[in-house]
């Protein structure tokens, strides 16, 4: 199995709304993955020509504030849209039936491929393979397929085959066409259902939509079906059939054979962004699948024209869920074993594993339903809570160890240190959306919360040492917040003896609209914070300077979290509510968090700590895509009168051999932020127009929060181990320590 740390969780979209930098941008978005957050990559951008600070027109919005054009949502659309938005105008004086469109067969798709799967940039791409995959994880569930194998070919083209039963190939009723062709081209067909007709009593897919958008999305695609001893292919070009399906007799030693192979091209008329699906994040889903499908192989490879770049996994857990808590609890000191449950009622199953552990603050719950990830919850969550915490407290309080009548651990003291994992199978799941992010069944709910009772109350009875350290736990966790409260209470006490309760040192913006302009830079130092105060729009850019390196939140609990005054000055700023509370985006005073850092090891470990206050302290930030990582430049090169920036090595050979062999120029190496002129860090940072910023948003929550956990933990061997075999990924010579 290839090391866990390699895959990420982190994805950044690169946000450069110039004409002319968008596109080195959108081919490197599609690829980049953080390896490291002690690190970033380096950076394929085009070296950036000096430019004179232009002075943007503002717009009047609501007629109460002004606004910068250049932050807007439309600043980062294509000109495409604006010319579309001009036509509108134009058009919408004449309204009539001529102008109602009828899409017909896939055309809907193609027109709102956003509504499908979600965007069209990696995310959206690595969707399409997520819907093939779900239906070959479908077939395993059902218990005809043992084998699932991914190959991410060195074309950019994608196949998944599977032993399953194959898709059926006889002419369907009501279409006249074979049901291959039907379940490929036309919406809402598929055998998921449910009722006595459905070929699965329990599947992912049920809007029987996924195979036929990801081939309406698809420049090419190839489905090969064994079944019944023949084996048969058939091609199609965005949406539609290019050849009649064949069917071909199988070879009598192979005559047996059945299953489904899918294998296609992603359409780069339809995608914004360069065609090339990432191993690591198709690998983490693959991986999640296994521990979630204990019976299930699952391979996954990955072609490269280059023989040394093949990779190749095979993922097979038959501890299931408990082999997944393990995982995730790697780098963690564990209070007990991993206790594992399993019930059948009603018709739904409820498969669930779950531990504490001493050195952790924060709690890892993640659901599932038919091995769906559902990132908002769901009943199933919801039905864990609050039976977990009932529980508990009833077996606190009849063991004594929780003598105050009147204190009750609430939900969020309970979990502390707690990793769970819940799987359901549901028939019939009420899921929000194609993208299924949250399962809404209210019967869920009563079953999970009965067998939540029922085994940790047997399970504790068993183990009365176990129950008293989680209450002990439990219990310093609710100390740690009424300290955390009386901090804060004070913290409110000293800011209204103050002319204003944000921090000193920030430099605040005019603007007062954080959704459509205000954007704060978290600095590192006084020196940075300086040149980017002086450098900044002050119209709609916000400057904070931290001091030093922020508390690792990792290690300490929230009573040392909320008397750190780097933190404070944090949370102040941008107006983050209390660790724990439900996350209100209208709070926010910026809806832009831009974390910019000098290029070197210290400032990457700013980045981690602050990155790790995010994720443990209001990961929805991530969710809603408030924060951004700035990139500044390594390089000025200095030829004559023209002065180009330089990102990385790379963008510096390419302005080098640009230039004569008997050319004379300066090359300054910029060792951090405060280096910087003012005007240099705008131009080249800061200035919308120019600037490469990275939007960090979660692409798999349970590998970031091993990786938060392996780099930030108090566990130092397993994160020297990690150190050491990652270290062949670097060049050492290019660390600037």
């Amino acid at each position: 199995m290839a090391p866990r740390y390699r895959s990420l969780l982190l994805l950044p979209k690169i946000l450069m709304p110039s004409s002319a930098a968008a596109t080195a941008a959108s081919a490197y978005s599609s690829s980049l993955n953080l390896r490291s957050f002690s690190s970033l990559p380096p950076l394929h951008h085009p070296a950036l020509l000096f430019k004179t600070r232009v002075n943007f027109p503002l717009r009047r919005s609501s007629g109460r504030f002004l606004v910068q054009n250049a932050v807007s949502p439309r600043a980062f659309m294509s000109s495409t849209v604006t010319t579309e938005a001009a036509k509108e105008q134009t058009t919408s004086s004449s309204y009539g039936s001529d102008q109602i469109q009828v899409l017909k067969g896939l055309d809907p798709v193609r027109k709102r491929p956003g509504m499908y799967i979600g965007s069209t940039g990696p995310r959206g791409l690595h969707h399409l393979v997520y819907e093939i995959l779900d239906n070959a994880i479908d077939e395993a569930q059902a218990g005809y397929a043992s084998r699932v194998e991914v190959v991410l070919h060195s074309d950019n083209s994608v196949s998944i085959s599977d032993n399953g039963r194959g898709i059926p190939t006889d002419l369907h009723p009501a279409t006249k066409k074979s049901s291959l062709e039907t379940v490929l081209t036309v919406l809402h067909a598929g055998g998921k259902f449910g009722g006595s007709n459905s070929g699965y009593s329990v599947s992912g897919g049920l809007h029987g939509v996924g195979l036929s958008v990801v081939n309406a999305l698809s420049e090419n695609l190839e489905v090969t079906v064994w079944r019944n001893g023949m084996e048969y292919q058939q091609k199609y070009s965005r949406g539609n059939p290019l050849t009649s399906l064949i069917g071909l007799s199988l070879p009598v030693e192979s005559n047996t054979r059945q299953g489904t192979k899918i294998r296609f091209w992603p359409d780069k008329q339809v995608f914004t962004t360069e065609i090339e699906f990432d191993y690591s994040t198709i690998s983490g889903r693959v991986r999640e699948l296994a521990f979630l499908n204990p019976k299930l192989h699952i391979t996954i490879k990955r072609e490269d024209a280059d023989p040394a770049k093949n990779q190749a996994d095979e993922y097979y857990y038959a501890g299931g869920l408990v082999e997944y808590v393990k995982w995730l609890n790697a780098d963690k000191t564990p209070i007990h074993d991993v206790v594992g449950i399993s019930k059948d009622m009603d018709g739904i199953t409820v498969d669930m594993a779950f531990q504490w552990c001493s050195d952790a603050y924060s709690d890892t719950i993640l659901g599932y339903a038919n091995s769906i990830r559902t990132v908002d919850g769901g009943t199933h969550i919801d039905g864990f809570k609050a039976a977990l915490t009932r529980t508990v407290n009833s077996l606190g309080k009849k063991s004594k160890i929780i003598k105050e009548k009147d204190i009750n651990l609430s939900g969020e003291h309970v979990r502390e240190g707690l990793t769970c994992i819940i799987s359901v199978k549901v028939p019939s799941p009420e899921f929000e959306g194609q993208t299924k992010t949250r399962l809404g069944n209210p019967e869920v709910r009563k079953v999970v919360d009965q067998s939540v009772q029922e085994y940790v109350t047997e399970y504790f009875e068993l183990h009365p040492d176990v129950l008293d350290l989680i209450l002990s736990k439990s219990l310093n966790a609710l100390k740690a917040a009424l300290a955390a409260k009386r901090a804060r209470e004070l913290v409110r006490q000293k800011s209204v003896l103050r002319s204003s309760s944000l921090p000193g040192k920030l430099a605040d913006c005019s603007s007062t609209n954080p959704e459509e302009s205000a954007e704060i830079f978290i600095v590192e130092g006084d020196s940075a914070g300086g040149s980017a105060k002086q450098g900044r729009d002050r119209r709609f850019q916000a400057i904070l300077p931290l001091r030093g390196k922020i508390l690792n939140i990792e290690r300490r609990d929230e009573a040392a979290v909320y008397k750190n005054e780097e933190i404070q000055n944090l949370i102040r700023a941008l107006g983050l509510g209390v660790k724990g509370e439900e996350f209100k985006k209208d709070a926010l005073r910026y809806h832009k968090i831009i974390i910019l850092t000098d290029a070197d090891v210290d400032g990457a470990h700013i980045r981690t700590l602050l990155l790790t206050f995010f994720f443990r302290y209001q990961r929805a930030l991530f969710d809603e895509g408030c924060i951004y990582v700035g990139v500044p430049p390594l390089y000025k090169v200095e030829r004559g009168k023209q002065a180009h920036y330089c990102y990385d090595e790379a963008d510096l050979k390419r302005v080098q051999n640009s230039f004569p062999q008997n050319a004379s120029y300066n090359i300054q190496r910029f060792k951090g932020l405060g280096e910087m002129m003012p005007a240099q860090l705008w131009e080249t940072t800061m200035d919308p127009e120019q600037r490469m910023l990275k939007q960090l948003v979660i692409e798999d929550a349970a590998e970031a929060n091993v990786v938060f956990s392996s780099l930030m933990g108090a566990r130092v061997d397993t994160r020297k181990e990690m150190i050491r075999s990652a270290a062949a990924m670097f060049d050492i010579d290019q660390l600037d320590i």
